[in-house]
């Protein structure tokens, strides 16, 4: 008849529509209209450790006719990103606060590598090398990982007196910094149970339990019990820090000391004494265990324990105990001093 198709002709118009159909069914992956350059990395969380240098990989299969890769790491705690350099293969330019620390590795000519030398706490996050090609731009992410110990602290004159800000201070000033959430979920995992909220360097506000109890959240299951995003300028709690290995070493100064004297004590032996980080960083990493209080830098008496006994904290697991904040013309403790 006239005006319509033949078998033969409608198979040659229709089959290929038909096979398109089967293996998207099928499950075929689409086909992509330009290579994708970037390599994915075999591991994409680097560890690391305080004063280390750190290298996080970015390989490209082939190189673009013009290209440039720009790498920057986000800041959970500003919700931004960091610009901190950009390379066109030959030369490449430094930004932000890693300044001369941040180098391109350029193993090969292939190779976009980010090299960090003198690995800081604050670098530790997520890190994304960005090709930018002018037609399809990729990416991929790395997460750069510190070993460390995560310690709740609170001020001399009682808990619950830190906002956002203060508590991010308070961190710097013992040699730490605000935890993030994947760092005291760590934490609790190896063993911290604490029963006051603190601050995370997120914005939010929790807290790990162990063993769950009426006083401490309820007899619900054990967990990061959380009290979620809170106002950073008005909502006041505790701390969570985070340290890592240090450079120097912590050792203790016996005595009956003040606190005064106990700074001249340190002194007279070429160190300082001990921040709460210190101390925190030489019982994780040094095994440091001390049945003896000590002065440290913030007015705190603390003493370190790695192994249990009776008659040395009362407590079956190892931990740094705490004497909270005594008078500092107290003469009742050694101290614990720290030194490069």
């Amino acid at each position: 008849m006239p005006g319509l198709l033949s078998l033969p002709a409608l198979c040659h118009f229709l089959l290929p529509w038909a096979f398109t159909i089967f293996h998207k069914a099928l499950g075929d992956p689409a086909p992509h209209p330009s290579p994708h350059y970037l390599l994915p990395p075999i591991h994409e969380v680097i560890h690391s450790r305080r004063g280390a240098t750190a290298t996080l990989p970015c390989v490209l299969g082939a190189q673009p006719p013009s290209y440039k890769v720009r790498w920057s790491k986000v800041e959970p705690g500003e919700l931004r990103e960091v610009l901190i350099l950009v390379t066109n293969g030959l030369h490449a330019r430094g930004y932000g606060p890693l300044g001369g620390r941040a180098r391109m590795r350029r193993g090969h000519r292939l190779d976009a590598s980010l090299v960090i030398e003198g690995v800081r706490l604050e670098d530790e996050g997520r890190y994304r090398c960005e090709l930018i090609n002018g037609i399809e731009d990729e990416s991929v992410a790395l997460t750069l990982s510190l070993e460390g110990v995560v310690f709740p602290y609170q001020p001399s004159r009682g808990r619950y007196q830190f906002n956002y800000y203060e508590a991010k201070q308070a961190c710097e000033e013992q040699d730490g910094r605000l935890a993030t959430y994947a760092q005291l979920y760590q934490a609790w995992t190896e063993g911290l149970d604490w029963c006051n909220a603190g601050w995370l360097l997120e914005g939010s506000v929790r807290y790990p339990v162990l063993t769950a109890r009426a006083p401490c959240g309820g007899r619900g299951r054990p967990g990061i019990r959380s009290y979620g995003p809170r106002d950073r300028h008005r909502d006041r709690y505790d701390a969570f820090c985070f340290t890592s290995m240090t450079a120097g070493h912590v050792f203790f100064v016996p005595g009956r000391l003040t606190l005064s004297e106990a700074h001249a004590a340190c002194r007279r032996r070429g160190a300082t004494v001990a921040k709460v980080g210190h101390l925190y960083a030489a019982w994780k990493f040094s095994g440091l265990d001390q049945c003896d209080g000590g002065w440290l830098a913030d007015g705190s008496v603390r003493f370190p324990i790695t192994s249990p006994r009776p008659r040395c904290g009362g407590l079956p697991d190892p931990g740094v105990r705490s004497f909270g904040f005594p008078r500092a013309q107290q003469a009742a403790f050694g101290t614990y001093c720290y030194s490069e």
